[in-house]
């Protein structure tokens, strides 16, 4: 269709359409996106809807916590019904413990005194936190998890999951061995302090014939990545052709108007690649929208941004909007954030996502007991 929001690449352009199945996409946006999901993934789980998902595309802060969930995914998946416990234990936990970490300024800082580039300090401190030395071939088989960056050689999007990692115009390498921390620090490189990643290939790694017309050095042997919401901030390019049910979780930035722009060259570049960022990831939102309207696709979208009462449900979760705006204008930062904030970040993921799934999809879970964290609301 004309009017889709992505367009058909790769192995994604002969699939026959969509198929029965569930994909869930989960935005950029720093750590206000990686908390913001924790709280739309504890109600999916719960619910146990995240456990019938087909896919998880994620960019930028959303791989983040899309990662430490793939990572722990056989375990928290492992019986029929939720185990809050261990989900709390095994993967609340240690994406908070980052979130009260700073790891950007420090990445920098370090970037500049010392050997080595500053996205080798974010690697390292999501080996520390969340990853170890896992590598994609410990990603579960099933649902499939899609890390998606953004080729700075070839302007496409690259992706890494535990089939292969593949940028449709160089080409794929089959069961990659990359670390995770590797491939979640290039899905979350924000430009231009934490870009780019570059990561050292064999151009035997690829298969014979998988690209189009970039399969050859350098682009084979020296891999430049930059943040995946730079190509597509929510991360629908690979589940849109391949899902008839698609659901968005949103915790991207907006774009703030300035009274008095600033003048100089480097300022106003800054000012004007930021203005087409967010017409591309409005026109993105608008088409998503505009497909489930029409029927075109079903599932649903919500966002940080989102009034709660939109939905038109009299039990939600009391979310006032004027106090949920506040949380959307979180700074996209890797900056350390305190307690309260965390959870009522998580609340409002938790609530909006109830909110969402249960006004769109059929059967609607029951209504929730209340917050994860009651006492600090929104």
């Amino acid at each position: 269709m004309v009017d889709d929001p992505v367009h058909a690449i790769g192995d994604e352009a002969d699939t026959g359409g969509p198929q029965d199945g569930i994909a869930l996409c989960l935005s950029g946006g720093g750590y206000r996106a990686m908390i913001f999901h924790i709280g739309v993934l504890w109600r999916l789980y719960e619910t146990g809807i995240l456990q019938r998902v087909d896919r998880i595309s994620s960019v930028s802060g959303g791989s983040i916590t899309a990662g430490l969930l793939a990572l722990k995914w056989n375990r928290l998946a492992g019986s029929q019904t939720a185990n809050m416990q261990l989900f709390r234990q095994e993967f609340v936990e240690p994406l908070r413990a980052l979130g009260r970490t700073t790891i950007d300024v420090k990445a920098v800082i370090l970037g500049l005194v010392l050997p080595g580039r500053v996205s080798d300090r974010v690697v390292a401190a999501y080996e520390k936190y969340l990853f170890g030395s896992a590598t994609l071939q410990d990603l579960p088989d099933q649902p499939r998890f899609v890390i998606n960056a953004t080729s700075v050689q070839s302007g496409a999007l690259w992706r890494f999951s535990k089939p292969y990692m593949r940028d449709y115009r160089v080409g794929e390498v089959v069961k990659p061995t990359i670390r995770l921390s590797q491939a979640v620090a290039a899905s979350s490189a924000f430009p231009p302090v934490l870009s780019p990643v570059e990561i050292e290939l064999n151009d035997s790694a690829f298969t014979p014939g998988s690209g189009s017309d970039l399969q050859r050095p350098p682009f084979t042997t020296k891999v430049i990545l930059a943040d995946g919401g730079v190509y597509d901030n929510l991360g629908l390019e690979t589940t849109w052709k391949r899902y008839r049910t698609i659901l968005v979780s949103d915790a991207g930035g907006k774009l703030q108007p300035e009274e008095s722009p600033k003048a100089d060259w480097g300022n106003h570049a800054y000012r004007v690649l930021d203005l087409v960022d967010n017409q591309v990831r409005s026109l993105r939102k608008r088409q998503v929208i505009d497909s489930f309207k029409q029927h075109t696709r079903s599932g649903a979208y919500w966002g940080i941004r989102t009034n709660v009462l939109d939905y038109g449900l009299a039990d939600a979760l009391p979310c006032p909007f004027d106090a949920t705006m506040r949380l959307a204008e979180t700074p996209t930062r890797l900056q350390a954030m305190g307690d309260q904030l965390q959870e009522r970040l998580i609340n409002w993921g938790y609530a909006v996502c109830d909110a969402a799934v249960r006004k769109h999809l059929q059967p609607a879970p029951p209504a929730p007991a209340g917050f994860p964290f009651p006492a600090s609301r929104v």
